[in-house]
């Protein structure tokens, strides 16, 4: 399978004509890792004959940031970089007197062993970029230089064991209501897993004890956090990604929500493997309350290629082929860990939030409290820091008995962000 057809346009003076670069995919995601071979031409036409001072191809990864702090007097730049390889393979050899090529069409072929070692996954952000890089260039003395270039979508291996992807997460925390309430509201979550892909659907479910006086929402956001780092110093974005919120949770009463919350198709990699810049995600639940610090459990996950969570211990990770098995090959776990049945409660909805590709500065709810399991991999231990948040032992949450019939969720939100929400409760105490 040919793939990365591209053609650089040339001046009508120039004798070069259709110059492009090619490349042969090896898979159907059209991605890359490292230890593959990358193997492809370079073809060009010539209108008549021409002196070359050297032709050749090369193929590169960089990463690279850059943010401004500040503003005139006081504004200071911050920049880093980093290379992680770079080949060159001489088509026409380079010589002071050049080669020689007839007039009509001249094809190449080229072919590059990605060096082996951990290097991250193709990133663009709003203050940097991971890019791997194939060009082709053609050297004239005293002329333009002809080239094109191509971006290779480039996957790490660097992903945490797959043994993981079924493992639950639960976590519970308990407030004591401030100056403006009475009471105390407890909450437990559980989400049923660590490792997701895009495309994949989490279910959550969240119980909830009001014993306070105050109303409450319960909330699940999907937040991703991206940090740049250079001359010691860190820019943040953290960007809610998809926010589904449910229905009023009165005073002195317990309900059990659930929701389904879909990771976007188009999500990044988490990338944890380069020393300035990194991506993680982590799904929020937390209480919405007037007057008062929200109650949260938060639990962060790996968004890694559907191929890797799919992998059984011993087996080889990459390159990607196609047809990798889903999530529904592995065999089912030792304890229930659902599916939640998942009632369309009345009044529940769920809404997208701005793109998340658009710049965002904030760092508010991150540093929240974490639950105090083992970090998955590339997850620093700092990053979740002790709390009074509880945590039990992962348990199958009661069963929601399905209430009555209500237009479906996809009857009134687009399927692209389809996210179920549902919800059961008790009688308001006495």
């Amino acid at each position: 399978m040919l793939c990365g057809h591209k053609y650089v346009h040339t001046s009508k003076m120039s004798p070069i004509k259709d110059f492009s670069l090619t490349y042969e995919a090896l898979n159907e995601e059209d991605t890359f890792s490292d230890g593959d071979t990358v193997t492809g031409t370079v073809a060009f036409a010539l209108t008549k004959e021409t002196k070359v001072k050297s032709l050749f191809v090369k193929v590169k990864g960089d990463a690279n940031v850059h943010w401004t702090e500040g503003s005139g007097d006081d504004e200071r730049s911050y920049s880093a970089h980093r290379r992680y390889f770079k080949l060159k393979e001489y088509l026409v050899a380079e010589k002071d007197k050049g080669a020689v090529l007839s007039q009509g069409f001249h094809c190449y072929k080229f072919r590059f062993n990605i060096p082996q070692g951990d290097m991250p996954s193709s990133f663009k952000g709003f203050h940097g970029k991971i890019v791997y890089t194939l060009e082709a260039k053609m050297v004239r003395s005293w002329r333009r230089t002809s080239g094109v270039q191509k971006e290779l979508n480039f996957v790490t291996k660097s992903f945490p064991h797959p043994g993981q992807a079924m493992c639950p997460q639960s976590g519970s925390v308990d407030k004591e209501m401030g100056v403006f309430s009475k009471g105390q509201v407890q909450m437990s979550a559980t989400v049923n897993r660590k490792v997701c892909t895009p495309g994949d659907t989490l279910s959550v479910v969240a119980k909830i004890c009001n014993s306070s006086s105050k109303e409450m929402r319960p909330k699940f956001s999907l937040q991703q956090k991206t940090v740049y780092r250079a001359s010691g110093s860190t820019n943040t974005s953290d960007k809610s990604l998809i926010k589904i919120v449910g229905d009023t949770i009165k005073l002195n009463s317990e309900e059990t929500v659930s929701c389904q919350v879909k990771i976007p198709a188009d999500v990044i990699y988490t990338l944890n493997n380069c020393e300035i810049l990194s991506v993680d995600y982590y799904l929020k639940v937390y209480l919405d309350i007037k007057f008062a610090i929200d109650p949260k459990v938060v639990f962060p996950l790996v968004i890694a290629p559907s191929s890797f969570a799919t992998l059984h211990p011993g087996e080889a990770v990459g390159p990607y082929p196609a047809g990798a098995p889903s999530y529904s090959d592995f065999p089912p776990p030792a304890f229930p860990v659902g599916p939640y049945p998942v009632p369309a409660g009345p009044g529940a909805y769920g809404y997208p939030v701005p793109d998340p590709t658009q710049p965002a500065n904030t760092t508010s709810g991150y540093n929240s409290q974490w639950p105090q399991q083992a970090a998955p991999y590339g997850f620093p231990t700092t990053a979740f820091p002790s709390s009074s948040v509880q945590h039990q032992a992962p348990t199958a949450p009661p069963l929601i008995q399905q209430e009555e019939e209500l237009p479906t969720y996809t009857s009134l939100f687009p399927p692209s962000h389809y996210d179920t929400f549902g919800r059961t409760g008790s009688d308001p105490k006495s």
